[in-house]
């Protein structure tokens, strides 16, 4: 059983039996606890010997999500970490699993402040990604995705480029120099979520296909300047990146499993797949240019 269209890891009924009986042995568990103890269980551990507790938990929620089993409730208040209380605003949940030929064209909206749009971004993305949205800083731009009749079906976020990231410079092949004086000019996928109830083969590649003609454009008038190549960070725990691969964006190689702030070296962080997809032919000229 694999969750979700990206989903990489493989359950089998032996998990999922696993997972009910200590639900059923322990009902005075908490998720986190019920997460750690997973884990121990199943020896998923990274190199370093970290137990990886927030892509067990991704898959416990996607595991609810199916129907499959029954989470205790969530408990404790919530925290700076943990998943902001954007307010709610109500939103249609019913299954969603025609051809995509059937939810075209699709309603692609950039998000602004201020608008109903807005919250219900807000609202989906803390809700349903797995990883949450506590809002975006710096240069960004939100897409909010609808079908033809106007049901939401997903939701894209692009922000900052990373700083610094070995198989994307290589690819580039700009100097230290030629990247300060033109990161502006790449966005990062931060978030793409496809809303759990959305089940339409084909359809993640297919938005992002339709943004990329588009995003360049859209950033140039919100913030007076083009953008020449997208870049993207997989979990490569979690996902396969095939709608990427899809896509035709570019793998270029993996991260070293580091954060921007690990400077001792000692902050340990999921390896990722590094995917670009460039906007422009000459991109590289463009980027290697000042």
């Amino acid at each position: 059983m694999l969750l979700g269209m990206e989903q990489a890891t493989a359950i089998d009924q032996n998990h999922i039996q696993h997972i009910r009986a200590l639900l059923s042995a322990n009902p005075e568990w908490g998720r986190s606890h019920l997460s750690v103890e997973l884990c121990k269980l199943w020896n998923w551990q990274s190199p370093a010997g970290q137990y990886k507790d927030m892509a067990c938990r991704s898959l416990l929620l996607k595991l609810e999500r199916a129907g499959t089993i029954v989470l205790p409730p969530r408990q404790g208040k919530r925290t700076f970490h943990s998943r902001p209380a954007y307010p709610a605003v109500p939103h249609r949940q019913e299954t969603i699993s025609d051809h995509l030929q059937a939810l075209v064209p699709l309603q692609i909206t950039v998000v602004g402040q201020d608008t109903e749009d807005y919250k219900l971004f807000n609202c989906l993305l803390s809700q349903y990604h797995y990883l949450s949205y506590r809002g975006a800083v710096g240069e960004n731009l939100k897409y909010l995705i609808r079908e033809v009749q106007g049901r939401p079906l997903a939701c894209l976020l692009f922000g900052s480029a990373a700083w610094k990231t070995a198989p994307r410079d290589a690819a580039i092949g700009w100097t230290q120099k030629d990247r300060e004086g033109n990161l502006r000019y790449l966005t990062n996928n931060m978030r793409f979520l496809i809303l759990p109830w959305v089940r339409v083969p084909h359809l993640a590649s297919h938005i992002l296909s339709r943004i990329a003609r588009r995003i360049s454009a859209d950033w140039h008038q919100k913030y007076g300047h083009p953008v020449y190549l997208l870049e993207t960070f997989v979990d490569r725990s979690l996902f396969r990146g095939v709608c990427y691969q899809a896509a035709n964006w570019i793998f270029t190689g993996q991260t070293k499993g580091r954060t921007r702030n690990d400077r001792n070296h000692t902050i340990h962080a999921p390896i990722k797949d590094v995917y670009l997809y460039p906007l422009e032919k000459d991109f590289r000229r463009r980027l290697c240019s000042l």
